[in-house]
């Protein structure tokens, strides 16, 4: 997998502000450490994950509060439908 810049995951957060990109970050990671798994592969550690996340474009100050909670729904979805399977 290609290196990750700065650059990169400021292009993302799109003002060139280095401390939102570090409070976006720090939003994350705090989730990753609640139990969020990573929306990107790859065996790096804890932060640059969080930074691919971000460069990836899947990590935004437009979605980072809504992350937990579409998780949240899609298991239950899976476990609504897992349950249905099982009656059948």
């Amino acid at each position: 997998m290609a290196r990750i810049t700065v650059e990169d995951c400021l292009e993302k957060v799109g003002d060139g502000n280095r401390f939102s990109l570090i409070h976006l970050t720090v939003a994350r990671i705090r989730q990753h450490r609640k139990g969020e798994p990573f929306l990107v592969a790859g065996k790096n550690k804890e932060i640059v994950m969080t930074l691919r996340e971000i460069a990836a474009g899947e990590v935004t100050f437009e979605n980072i509060h809504d992350l937990p909670r579409k998780r949240k729904a899609e298991e239950k979805v899976a476990v609504a439908a897992e349950a249905e399977d099982s009656e059948e």
